[in-house]
């Protein structure tokens, strides 16, 4: 499974979290994989590669959002 396959089978996962450590992992998740698709982006300038990391930021902050709660 390559990085790509493993970036959009997450982006399309349902993302309801019981507890904090799911939320944890799936925070951990994301940012390996962003981090993955920019070492990628930066040799090869797709576009598309940009949008997916694009969207999978939105994931990651509505993830860490929650994680923080509210003041």
């Amino acid at each position: 499974m390559t990085i790509f396959d493993k970036a959009i089978a997450f982006e399309q996962r349902k993302h309801t979290f019981k507890t904090t450590s799911e939320r944890i992992e799936s925070s951990r998740e994301v940012k390996d994989l962003i981090l993955s698709l920019n070492k990628i982006y930066k040799k090869d300038k797709d576009p598309e590669i940009m949008d997916l990391m694009k969207r999978l930021t939105v994931i990651k902050q509505k993830i860490e959002k929650r994680l923080k709660g509210r003041p």
